[in-house]
């Protein structure tokens, strides 16, 4: 696996990042180059997730990244999101998983749809990497193959 500090750039894409999208990249790469690369080959040997980088991963503020500051979160743009879990892809599958799950499928629904108790309790420990959510997705005959699910929500008459 690469341990380069630049990203192979031979359309020049790099030059459309701002300063902070640049600062992102360089920041996970850095991270991946320095946590993840080294360990990684050994824990899928060992089918284990590297729970230790959690809560680095949080300081760094990989999770929950384009959610608002006031919670703990970065803040960050879309671009920047992109490019973090560009980063955290290369150095492994599951840790970019891992991110992009907690961000995107846990925290945001609870930023979106949640209670301002909900929000200010979880947002800010699941940023830390103190909490950690899950989806679950699945159902009898097809696991996680949401378009074989057969379960559907029907709105009825009184709105429910």
């Amino acid at each position: 696996m690469s341990m380069t500090t630049e990203m192979t750039d031979y359309m020049g894409l790099r030059g459309l990042l701002s300063d902070e999208e640049k600062l992102v990249q360089q920041t996970a790469r850095d991270f991946v180059n320095r946590e993840v690369i080294s360990i990684i080959d050994s824990y899928a040997q060992e089918e284990k997730f590297p729970a230790h980088l959690v809560k680095v991963m949080g300081s760094l503020g990989f999770l929950g990244p384009s959610l608002p500051e006031e919670y703990g979160c970065a803040g960050l743009s879309n671009v920047a999101y992109g490019i973090l879990m560009f980063e955290l892809e290369r150095g492994d599958s599951a840790i970019r998983s891992f991110a992009s799950v907690q961000g995107s499928l846990v925290m945001y629904p609870i930023y979106a749809y949640g209670s301002a108790e909900q929000k200010n309790y979880w947002l800010p420990k699941m940023a830390a990497g103190e909490a950690i959510g899950c989806l679950g997705l699945t159902e009898p005959d097809f696991g996680s193959n949401p378009s074989g699910m057969r379960t559907r929500a029907n709105r009825n008459n009184d709105g429910t």
